[in-house]
């Protein structure tokens, strides 16, 4: 960890910690807004991704701060376009964990090469934000939008 520009690491990990929390709040409101016949099994899934949401916040601030860091007590810009039917719900959803990618591989190409155990956490997060892009493409993907 010779090498690890520990400002800017911390830096992208508290970018983390405010999407992960941000996470926390639109899954939460997501979960409350869904209606309609499929309406129980969506609303299981929003609360379990605010829920994850919470715990990866919760890990990128443990990181941060045993790198000396101070976390933020912000959240990132929740961008919200108030139509709250299924298909748009999830597809907010999906474009939520593709910026969450963003911000992760952000913090792998930091890393790469400087810490093992970092670089680690990045591909791990990666690898999940990637399975729930992937979850969100199949709910999707023969849904078609009331318009």
């Amino acid at each position: 960890m010779d090498n690890l520009d520990l400002e800017q690491t911390c830096a992208i990990l508290n970018r983390i910690m405010e999407f992960e929390l941000a996470g926390v709040v639109r899954y939460t409101h997501y979960a409350l807004m869904v209606t309609g016949p499929y309406r129980q099994p969506i609303v299981d899934f929003m609360k379990a991704q605010a829920n994850e949401s919470l715990q990866h916040a919760q890990q990128a601030g443990e990181l941060l701060t045993g790198l000396g860091g101070h976390p933020s007590q912000k959240i990132a810009t929740i961008e919200e376009t108030n139509q709250h039917d299924i298909y748009s719900i999830l597809n907010e959803s999906l474009i939520h964990e593709r910026e969450a990618l963003h911000v992760y591989r952000d913090l792998l190409n930091e890393v790469s090469d400087k810490s093992v155990y970092l670089e680690e956490y990045a591909r791990q997060m990666i690898g999940q934000e990637e399975l729930h892009t992937l979850e969100l493409q199949k709910m999707l993907r023969d849904y078609k939008p009331n318009i």
